[in-house]
């Protein structure tokens, strides 16, 4: 384009040879487009630039010193997409929107406004610095930050340090990321980061809705809403997040993964914390989500766990054995990562190599081979075991078990010599033999390899700040699951709510434990082909506790409410 330009200009004596020549040098030096340099170096006018451009492309040309829009068509187009693509909207008729652009042949800018406002896109031609300041005009950056502001003022706490941990990676976009880079943006940002690792969340989720953005934290498996900032941020918050994670700012139609390490400063003392985000296109913006992954929040103790002694004694037993499988199986955000690293942090010795396969990894741990999935490149879970089998290991963790290629290795490795572990998404642990006979593992290799299946749930814990005794017939407590001798000593606990719960009577969580390790009994009903009614009758008459006798245990000792015990259990 830019030699095309130049040869049109030298065509209709607008400028000589020699001009064009030192301007495609300026051009080099200084970048950006030919018109715009041969504007700065006042050769050309920017009306004679557009009137070329005009006829070179066969559009019409605009001049936007004299043009009004209306404020309802500049809503169809975010600022960040205007500055990113240098366009302006200028009016709407039907389905046709028009549009003044310095590039008309770019089809990707067309294609995205397309996508995004659902109108066809008919475009005009204006010059770079006439866009910059339409720009400026219609979209009043100003009242923007001043509204911000605003906002920081009402959510002003106490100050806290906040740094990258790693350097920012440089984004071309340069105006947008001067938007995201705006002061109160990045307080904004930090204040919900920070105070999110205050409240003790454990994801943060950043939604855009039609006639709200709303900011949520879940704080003890429950979803709380925090703040609503205004709208008009809603483009320069996504970005900043973005800039901040390494993601591309300009892809906004396709779901992202990434990251943020930050260094936190706290009551002086310094914090490390990971991030792990995502974003995805919904129908009014991109949605983000952030896992804390707070290393002080890990806990490696497994007795601290929520184990009963004797279901604590089995998994030791298991995992101490020098192969065969150990599963352990529950919903996402049950708590399944924490009880494998563990379990594997157990087994960390100098003279043990343990290799896992996680996507994502969490946590770093020291002395440990950890493998982050790439799904795009090839390496996914089969093809990591299979290479793992060739680096002599002596454990293996495998993030999940999701398919029966995953499954088949990690059955064959069990067999082979190596110690497995890893998780499956089943409701309890008698119903995981099923599911991977449904996979299409033979009941002679799921009898022979696994060892052990460990079920687990996370509840709330009731508060120790304000709990009380609460009153309930002995019959409730029958229903649910408790002996009638039982029904008449059990004393039940709930928080009233405090200032330490934010008065939800619940702080902290605790894991419920369904732990079944394979008999020679159960190993004859699974060659057989039991049902996982049949497998967990039988479990239990061997001694399993199961997930709604751990809850109950929970509820005796005071620790969790009847209501957590009913919601996440069925008897």
């Amino acid at each position: 384009m830019a030699a095309r330009l130049g040869e049109i200009l030298v065509k209709e004596n607008l400028i000589t040879q020699e001009q064009l020549k030192q301007a495609l040098e300026y051009q080099k030096q200084h970048s950006g487009r030919l018109g715009t340099c041969l504007v700065k170096m006042g050769l050309v006018t920017d009306d004679e630039v557009t009137a070329v451009l005009s006829r070179q492309y066969g559009v019409p040309s605009i001049n936007l010193k004299y043009y009004e829009v209306d404020p309802a068509v500049t809503k169809l187009i975010p600022q960040e997409t205007a500055i990113r693509y240098q366009i302006v909207p200028l009016s709407r008729v039907g389905s046709t929107l028009t549009i003044a652009m310095t590039d008309p042949t770019n089809v990707f800018a067309m294609d995205d406004i397309k996508f995004m406002t659902g109108f066809t896109v008919e475009p005009v031609v204006a010059s770079e610095s006439a866009i910059t300041e339409a720009i400026g005009k219609f979209y009043g950056e100003a009242q923007s930050v001043q509204e911000l502001d605003k906002v920081m003022k009402d959510l002003a706490g106490d100050e806290t340090d906040l740094e990258l941990a790693a350097e920012e990676t440089e984004v071309d976009l340069q105006s947008l990321e001067k938007a995201a880079e705006e002061a109160p943006i990045i307080k904004l940002v930090n204040l919900i980061l920070t105070d999110s690792v205050k409240r003790g969340a454990s994801d943060i989720h950043i939604e855009p809705y039609e006639k709200e953005y709303r900011v949520r934290f879940r704080i003890d498996g429950m979803l709380q809403t925090v703040m609503s900032p205004p709208m008009k941020l809603k483009d320069a918050i996504t970005s900043r997040l973005k800039i901040m994670s390494k993601l591309d700012i300009s892809e906004k139609r396709l779901p992202q993964d990434g990251r943020i390490m930050i260094k936190f400063t706290k009551d002086g003392k310094k914090k490390e914390l990971d991030f792990r985000v995502s974003t995805v296109p919904t129908l009014y913006g991109e949605k983000i989500v952030m896992r804390l992954l707070d290393k002080e929040n890990l806990r490696l103790d497994m007795t601290k766990l929520g184990f009963e002694q004797e279901s604590l004694t089995k998994f030791e037993k298991a995992i101490l054995k020098p192969y065969g499988m150990v599963l352990v199986t529950g919903p996402t955000g049950s708590g399944k990562t924490n009880t494998l690293y563990s379990s594997v942090a157990r087994l960390n010795q100098p003279d043990t190599n343990i290799m896992t396969a996680e996507d994502p990894v969490e946590f770093q741990l020291p002395g440990i081979n950890q493998v982050q999935m790439k799904e795009q490149i090839g390496l996914n879970f089969a093809s990591a075991l299979r290479a793992f089998l060739r680096q002599d290991p002596n454990i293996i963790l495998v993030g999940e078990i999701r398919d029966f290629e995953t499954a088949e290795i990690a059955v064959k490795a069990a067999l082979t010599g190596h110690l497995v572990l890893s998780t499956l998404h089943t409701n309890d642990a008698p119903s995981t033999v099923s599911r991977l006979m449904n996979m299409g593992i033979e009941p002679f290799l799921v009898a022979t390899s696994v060892h052990l299946i460990c079920a687990q749930r996370l509840i709330r814990r009731v508060c120790a700040s304000c709990k009380e005794q609460a009153e309930v017939p002995e019959q409730a407590l029958v229903d649910i699951g408790f002996g009638p001798d039982e029904a008449k000593t059990v004393k039940v606990m709930h928080g009233k709510g405090c200032a330490t719960c934010n008065n939800s009577g619940y702080k902290g969580r605790v894991g419920l434990y369904e732990v079944m390790e394979i008999t020679d009994e159960l190993r004859e009903l699974i060659l057989v082909g039991a049902s996982a009614l049949e497998l967990k009758k039988k479990a239990i008459e061997c001694g399993m506790i199961s997930l709604r006798r751990s809850g109950l245990v929970k509820i005796a000792s005071g620790v969790a409410s009847i209501e957590e015990v009913v919601r996440e259990t069925v008897l």
